[in-house]
């Protein structure tokens, strides 16, 4: 009887997949092959060469079509009597809403950001349809369960955003390589290729040009009688020698710290003629400008090679010489792409000069693109292992088998002999803002501040929510959409741009906003209050929100966890509420993080995970480590 309800309940469900990556490649398969007849798939993304390594539905001649249809088709092939339905689609669009969600038994997430992951959690919420979650990074991995009312829901435990830095550590003090990949990704890659009007703090001006009163020239502007090599080496001495000199002269900066050493192009490549470019023409004629690479020009065959600081000068100049040469369209409009070739070869090399200045370690073409592209190599036995136990919990969760229910985690290293390690789910968090609607605190500067901070800062990328309307009591202060008319969007957008403490509603601090999200169909309430001076340092935004449990920090053990990447920006921070000092255990019914881990081998999971909890998610090209990868989800939290 077990075994027909089984067959009945796996034949009958209605089942949506949200991801087509490399785990979702597994996981189309599994369900295939364990008698699913109706699947639904939704992936934004198409085929890159890159994923042919593990994404094994997916062939050469399948590159740059949609990873959803691709997908059905391949597994149609041996399965043809089954329904799998493609879309080629953003599951934020507005088609996939509430009433799309319900119509699924259950949905099975595969995603590669944690926004996408928010908005999901919060419509399966909203129509009651259970969630099974996964991630996996490189051989860590974690397959959750999340049924409304009987399990905490994805958000019940906030996770870490990405890790961010204070602008002057950027530009003046950096002291990790870290540092100095974001100045080359985010400031000087950007200044040199990117928007020409938008301003960032590379805007230091030459010392003969800051003498003319009349006219201050960019320095980054290519001058009309200049070419490009010229330019190149003009750009080199002023990024790595002038501004490390400008640096130099605050002596109180360098009071506690290691002075820099500025770097011109006359030390770095002091034997070289001024035209010494490499052969361009060993790039061929490809079409694709994202494969132009100034290695192959320099004859540099090795990604895992660490570069002289001559052979980085010589990439630096190269690179640039290439942007002009066989890119010159692009220029004005491109941000940095961990897939192209050109782009991670300039970054590698200016981070790698700058490095050099304030003695920190180099780093290979390969590391320094796992740090800006927040890369973990994936492996592909653990796709196919977490694909199999989310059908596992599929199955459970279709059966309505409570009881059974259980979040796994795949260990890179066994534990009491054991790779897969079971747990318990969690009960929900009752102050988590999603599904117990709890209010939050925001502590916040209003005579600083305006509503726009709040939105771009906190409500967008804190709380996740796309569409907000802000509202104090009955008055609307803020809301988005295409059916407003000018006037209306006009008003909200002066309100939005005033400080709060002019605001008649929040002049006197203590008061409360309510934020909805309908699309979403979530609201929150955040309880506003003032706060005179905050640490530059540690709260860079000006503001903290606080009021459901804090997920564990990962400051102190990042830079274990990512072996030689050395605090990579994948390094999360988080938002300070809670007390991260506060004991933990599991329940009774559960074993004990002490029995899990005693005796075990020593391992990088034990000494550098055992307090913070998995959040690890499959991409399309590589794993990209969202919070952690630890494991503090073996332990109960006390609410």
């Amino acid at each position: 009887m077990d075994l027909l309800h089984h067959f009945s309940v796996v034949k009958g469900a209605k089942v949506l997949m949200v991801g087509a990556g490399g785990i979702g490649c597994e996981l189309l398969k599994t369900l295939a092959l364990s008698g699913f007849q109706d699947i639904h798939i939704i992936d934004m993304d198409t085929i890159e060469v890159s994923n042919l390594n593990r994404q094994f539905l997916f062939r050469q001649s399948h590159v740059g079509l949609s990873k959803a249809r691709v997908a059905r088709d391949a597994v149609l092939k041996f399965r043809p009597q089954i329904s799998i339905t493609p879309y080629h689609a953003n599951v934020k669009d507005s088609n996939f809403d509430l009433d799309f969600f319900k119509q699924f038994n259950v949905v099975l997430n595969g995603l590669d950001n944690l926004d996408a992951r928010r908005h999901v959690n919060r419509l399966c919420l909203a129509a009651e349809v259970p969630l099974v979650e996964s991630g996996t990074t490189g051989f860590l991995g974690q397959v959750t369960v999340h049924v409304k009312g009987k399990t905490e829901c994805y958000e019940c435990q906030p996770k870490p955003a990405p890790k961010t830095y204070p602008v002057c550590t950027i530009t003046s003090t950096p002291s990790k390589f870290v540092h100095c990949i974001v100045w080359a990704k985010e400031l000087l890659f950007m200044k040199l290729f990117g928007d020409k009007n938008q301003e960032n703090d590379l805007n230091v001006r030459s010392g003969d040009a800051a003498s003319s009163s009349d006219h201050v020239e960019d320095v980054f502007e290519r001058r009309n009688d200049e070419d490009i090599d010229q330019y190149g080496r003009r750009i080199y001495d002023h990024v790595f020698g002038y501004n490390i000199e400008m640096a130099l002269s605050n002596e109180e900066t360098w009071k506690n710290r290691k002075r820099p050493k500025p770097v011109y192009i006359r030390d770095s490549l002091p034997d070289e003629p001024t035209q010494q470019n490499g052969n361009v023409e060993k790039n061929g004629t490809t079409s694709d400008p994202t494969s132009v690479s100034a290695m192959a020009s320099l004859g540099m065959k090795n990604p895992q090679d660490i570069w002289s600081l001559k052979e980085n000068s010589r990439i630096f100049l190269e690179a640039l010489n290439l942007f002009f040469l066989k890119r010159e369209k692009d220029i004005g409009n491109l941000t940095f792409d961990k897939d192209d070739q050109l782009a991670v070869e300039f970054v590698t090399a200016a981070a790698n000069i700058r490095a050099s200045s304030f003695e920190i370690p180099l780093h290979s073409l390969f590391e320094a693109k796992g740090i800006a592209g927040n890369i973990v190599h994936a492996v592909a036995t653990t796709n196919a292992i977490i694909a199999g136990l989310i059908v596992i919990e599929a199955i459970k969760v279709l059966q309505n088998d409570t009881k059974r229910y259980r979040m796994t985690y795949c260990l890179e290293h066994p534990s009491k002999k054991q790779l897969l390690m079971p747990v318990e789910p969690f009960e929900p968090n009752k102050s988590c803002y999603v599904c117990s609607e709890t209010p939050l605190l925001l502590e916040i500067n209003m005579h600083r501040s305006k509503l726009i901070d709040i939105i771009e800062k906190i409500v967008k990328p804190q709380l996740g929510m796309s569409s907000p309307t802000i509202m104090h009591g009955t008055d609307i202060l803020y809301e988005t959409g295409d059916d407003l008319d000018e006037d209306l969007l006009a008003s909200y957008a002066a309100k939005a741009d005033t400080v709060l403490s002019e605001l008649s509603c929040l002049m006197n601090g203590g008061s409360m906003l309510t934020i909805t999200d309908l699309f979403q169909e979530l609201r929150c309430d955040i309880n506003i209050k003032h706060r005179e001076v905050f640490d530059e340092e540690k709260e860079p935004d000006g503001m903290v929100l606080s009021g459901w449990s804090q997920a564990p920090t990962a400051e102190n053990n990042a830079d274990k966890s990512l072996d030689n990447a050395e605090g990579s920006a994948s390094e999360p921070s988080t938002v300070e509420t809670g007390n991260n000092n506060e004991k933990e255990t599991i329940s009774t019914k559960k074993r004990k993080l002490s029995e899990v881990f005693e005796d075990g081998p020593q391992s990088d999971v034990q000494e550098t995970r055992a307090s913070k909890k998995i959040e690890v998610v499959d991409e399309d090209d590589d794993l990209v480590m969202l919070d952690a990868g630890d494991f503090g989800t073996f332990k109960k939290r006390q609410s």
